[in-house]
């Protein structure tokens, strides 16, 4: 087990988003199909640049292992004719299996008894494994967009253009639509050579080195980021931090040389995000910061290159910066001739969704619903005048003529207008945090008026999607309702916000019917949203470490206020941690068994026997203070009174029968469980509990 492997797919410039999950299906996928193929190796290494993808296995071993199996034949009935002798059938068995009559037994199976053969399979070479299967490996890898070129079937995001595929120093060949692999790569485009010849995979990555070519995304991105940070300090400033950024740069050079140039005076007055949404998103600079976070006059870029010539590079750079910006000042002075209130008319003209309206309706929505949010919340009415007017102007910069041609400084633009018009500081704040979160990870709002916009912004997209039937459907979620969810339960939790996500679902979709006159099932479309909540909470708690029959407990009652479920779930998951627990956890199974077939809650107590009344009595004496425990939030404490019931409800249990003919008793019965149990859920459901 000493060989090395090299397979390498040459390709025109790979979209940076596509690489890193390309990698991982590469090496995922031939994982697989060598542990499939009984295939042992020590190490297996994937690399990328724009121009291809590596796969190097190291410590390979040179077959298969060979396979020892028992192979179950005939029935001996007639395997054998009456000598004794092999039947066509004995004899095919044989000639399929390679083996000679010396090899058979007989054995019964069920009662019947049946030919058997202990067959050693020789395990074929590596050579004819990759030579056979390597095609499939590549065609397996899945992008979100891919081509077709040149007349091949096979589609991939770039047209392939040469393979390598080496063991040690042998060519395996394989052929992939008319591409036949070899010992032969390309360097740098522009810098190194097109016809690269390794003799041996031990070589593979020293040559394309001194052809221009980091095989290594890692090593790449070392280089770009402490070599960026080292421009940076010489300028007295610090590099912006941006992971998404740097991953996006490593995988768009192949030999990364930084370099930093300068920023025009006459730009510098604009907002900073004016400037730093250019720099980032449309021409992938790193932006440079004094020690208060301040924009300084310098952007560092990576070359895909060296330093040959590299003032004028830098030169170049500047000129499409400015240019750049030129537009960008031009529609900023444009826009703000006007007030931010007087472009909220505008959104009459732009349709948010065919069946759902316009961004006017949608910003009229949104307002409503986070004035509401806020009455729900009991905020001060400070808080609910600047709600109010955010929500009005929450949209108003998605007209602007900047977000026209800057579409990722919606909300930013918004808070800048919101300065320029005079309004309040929080309004502006909240336009911005109306946004977040934006993605895994992201910040969540500062404000309370922001938390609330972001939320009714959020509720009323899911809401709308999910009555016009637009719902994510397995992986598929082309309107992010899932990180929209997210994004309300991780700023509902932040917060520590007590909400009704029924009531939110419900306020919401009734705007949809005042402001729009939408028409839905609205039972059937309100429980398709609860659930669909309720899902992303799941995960989320199993994610916090909550077991999940603990999340099903709580997530079972009537509760729907995320942060309550949240404190009764953290809770939960301590109190079950007490020893002695599981008798009282069965008892608890049989009070919610019968309970479920209660008509009421209802109990007469001049028709309770002697052996009901304890638990009845027990039971009242701490109802009162088993609810004072629940208002509190000391859920763990409430569990502690419903214990002491546990010994009556044995009791009750081994001395009355329930469920009796006469239908006054049964029901008193089954009212008396059902009491118990309602004050139960309003805890959790227990019944949910696995007993450990």
């Amino acid at each position: 087990m000493n060989k090395s492997y090299l397979l390498e797919i040459g390709v025109e410039e790979l979209p940076a988003r596509f690489v890193g999950d390309a990698l991982e299906q590469l090496q995922m996928n031939t994982s697989n199909l060598f542990k499939e193929e009984r295939i042992n190796y020590n190490n297996m290494r994937v690399y990328s640049t724009p121009r291809r993808l590596t796969l190097i296995i190291d410590g390979l071993g040179d077959k298969q292992e060979d396979l020892k199996e028992t192979v179950k034949g005939p029935a001996k009935k007639i395997a054998f004719d009456e000598e004794g002798n092999p039947t066509k059938a004995l004899l095919g068995f044989m000639r399929g299996q390679g083996i000679d009559i010396s090899s058979v037994y007989v054995e019964e199976y069920n009662g019947t008894e049946y030919v058997y053969a202990n067959v050693l399979k020789e395990g074929n070479s590596i050579e004819q494994i990759i030579s056979r299967d390597m095609s499939k490996i590549i065609k397996s890898i899945n992008f979100p967009k891919s081509m077709r070129w040149g007349g091949k079937n096979i589609r991939f995001a770039r047209p392939i253009r040469w393979l390598v595929s080496l063991l040690d120093d042998e060519i395996v060949p394989f052929n992939l639509e008319g591409i036949e692999a070899s010992n032969i790569t390309k360097g740098h485009r522009f810098l190194g050579s097109s016809r690269i010849v390794i003799n041996h995979v031990n070589e593979y990555i020293e040559s394309l080195r001194q052809n221009f070519v980091i095989l290594d995304q890692a090593e790449r991105k070392d280089i770009i980021k402490y070599g960026c940070e080292k421009l940076a300090k010489e300028k007295g400033g610090n590099l912006q931090q941006d992971e998404n950024l740097l991953d996006e740069v490593t995988n768009i050079v192949e030999y990364p040389t930084p370099m930093i140039g300068r920023i025009k005076e006459e730009y510098l007055s604009l907002p900073a995000d004016v400037i730093i949404t250019p720099m980032k998103e449309h021409l992938r600079f790193f932006p440079v910061l004094d020690d208060k976070k301040r924009l300084l006059p310098y952007f560092i870029t990576v070359r895909n290159g060296n330093e040959d010539f590299i003032e004028t590079v830098i030169k170049g750079n500047e000129k499409v910066l400015g240019a750049r910006l030129e537009d960008a000042k031009f529609f900023y002075m444009d826009d703000i001739k006007r007030s931010l209130e007087s472009y909220v008319e505008d959104l009459k003209t732009i349709v948010f969704q065919e069946k759902l309206g316009t961004l006017y309706d949608k910003t009229k929505r949104v307002q409503n619903l986070a004035v509401k949010i806020g009455e729900y919340l009991e905020v001060g009415e400070e808080t609910e005048k600047n709600i109010e007017r955010a929500g009005y102007l929450s949209k108003a910069d998605l007209v602007t003529k900047m977000v026209s041609e800057f579409t990722e400084l919606q909300g930013k633009i918004g808070m800048e207008y919101a300065k320029t018009s005079e309004e309040n500081e929080i309004v502006g704040l909240a336009i911005f945090e109306q946004y977040l979160p934006r993605f895994a990870g992201d910040e969540l709002p500062t404000t309370t008026a922001g938390s609330v916009l972001s939320i009714a912004d959020k509720m009323d997209t899911i809401s709308g999607l999910f009555a016009i039937d637009i719902h994510p459907t397995g992986s598929q979620d082309p309107f992010g309702l899932r990180r929209q969810a997210l994004g309300i339960i991780n700023i509902i939790l932040e917060k520590k916000l007590n909400l009704s996500i029924n009531e939110l679902v419900e306020t919401a979709l009734y705007f949809y019917v005042e402001i729009n006159g939408l028409a839905f099932d609205y039972n059937k479309v309100k429980a398709e949203i609860i659930e669909f909540f309720n899902g992303r909470i799941r995960n989320m708690f199993m994610d916090m470490g909550i077991r999940y029959d603990i999340v099903d407990a709580v997530i079972s009652t009537n509760i729907d206020d995320i942060y309550d479920m949240k404190i009764r779930a953290n809770k939960l998951n301590e109190w079950l941690k007490k020893d002695g627990l599981s008798e009282m956890l069965s008892a608890f199974n049989r009070v919610s068994n019968l309970a479920e077939k209660a008509i009421t809650n209802e109990v007469q107590r001049d028709l309770l026997t002697e052996d009901e009344i304890e638990l009845y009595e027990k039971f009242n004496n701490m109802e009162e203070k088993i609810d004072v425990l629940i208002n509190k939030k000391e859920y763990d404490k409430a569990l502690d009174q419903l214990v002491i019931l546990k010994e009556p409800i044995d009791n009750f249990f081994d001395k009355v029968m329930v469920m009796v003919e006469d239908e006054k008793i049964r029901n008193n019965r089954l009212g008396l469980l059902k009491k118990i149990y309602d004050k139960m859920l309003q805890i959790c459901d227990l019944s949910k509990i696995v007993n450990k």
